[in-house]
């Protein structure tokens, strides 16, 4: 009863901040403004949003076959088809609640395939903390070849964190901040060694082991070429599909490559915050086209929200058949294996 409760705290907590992002994109337009960005749609090149959701649903089915690849150390192989319907629907429940699509991609394959959830879990951490590391290749890069356009605003924005009134680096928030993650740590360390006879820890600590063995599969991959592959191939994706959506506005089309890289950088972070994205998205792209000197009102939300509305398109089309399809598709399976 209280897991339940809180998971329909936090659903409700992230979607009232998604809401929230969505107030702060359109509080500020004025109705001349929203012809602009009405007139700016009208005038897009809408044969774009083909090449776009394929480069989308490629890089959705290039991760399923790299998801494949780190269960097989674990012994297990479910199939292709299996697998790509479970990260699709992961992503559907993650764009209502953010995390739970992780629990419910590993929870649908194992109802069909010889998999264990907890196992599964270090999986989904290894491809978590390998698009972290992406991701901040992609901050790396954008950096490098647009610094002169996002590098004052990321400073002014981020670097006085853990500076004091007079700008310098206090030391004091450096060493709290240490100092909480490594009293986290360590009392975590305790509980889990100390009342690990307590159901609940011993499910905690069943789940930790089984992270364990999903970090240490990442030693055992035996396709690492492959794996490497997938993992670029997902991001040159994400890349090109983004460039792509920067082309369909005339106006941004100028950006090419390098503004689809800072796009790529910032709308990243966007959908982190809210489930799907929503509002924090849109809200983050306009605010990065202001620093292009672009109307962030009218050529920023309209391509924020057009290209946030091309990624949940494909996600929730997608993420709806599959789930239609899963079971069919399974007892199917099953049927022609029994005779």
């Amino acid at each position: 009863m209280k897991r339940s409760l809180l998971t329909i705290l936090q659903y409700l907590f992230f979607v009232a901040l998604g809401f929230l992002f969505v107030w702060l994109t359109v509080k500020d337009i004025k109705q001349a403004e929203w012809e602009h960005i009405k007139g700016s749609l009208a005038n897009a090149r809408r044969w774009v949003i083909v090449p776009v959701l394929a480069m989308l649903l490629l890089s959705h089915y290039s991760r399923a076959l790299r998801w494949k690849i780190l269960m097989e150390p674990l012994g297990f192989k479910p199939s292709t088809f299996n697998t790509w319907a479970a990260v699709m629907i992961g992503y559907l429940v993650n764009a209502g609640v953010p995390r739970l699509g992780e629990v419910v991609k590993c929870s649908i394959l194992a109802k069909y395939e010889k998999v264990r959830v907890d196992r599964l879990v270090g999986t989904i951490v290894i491809e978590r903390v390998v698009d972290l590391v992406c991701l901040i290749i992609v901050f790396i890069a954008a950096l490098l070849f647009q610094g002169h356009v996002i590098g004052d605003y990321i400073a002014d924005s981020f670097g006085n964190f853990f500076n004091d009134e007079t700008g310098h680096t206090s030391y004091r928030k450096v060493l709290l901040v240490i100092s909480i993650i490594t009293v986290i740590a360590l009392a975590l360390y305790f509980l889990l060694k100390r009342y690990g006879h307590i159901d609940v820890v011993a499910r905690i600590r069943n789940v930790i082991i089984g992270i364990g063995h999903g970090l240490n599969s990442i030693r055992l991959i035996k396709h690492k070429g492959a794996f490497l592959f997938h993992t670029l191939l997902i991001w040159t994706l994400y890349l090109l599909s983004t460039t792509a959506g920067l082309f369909a506005l005339r106006e941004t089309a100028y950006l090419g490559f390098a503004g689809g890289l800072t796009t790529l950088a910032v709308g990243s972070v966007g959908m982190i915050l809210t489930p799907g994205g929503i509002g924090a998205y849109p809200l983050l792209v306009a605010k990065l086209m202001e620093l292009y000197g672009l109307d962030p009102h009218t050529i920023g939300t309209a391509l924020g929200w057009l290209l946030w509305s091309a990624q949940t398109l494909i996600i929730i089309v997608c993420g709806v058949i599959f789930s239609a399809l899963f079971s069919y598709h399974n007892k199917k399976q099953r049927k022609i294996e029994t005779r």
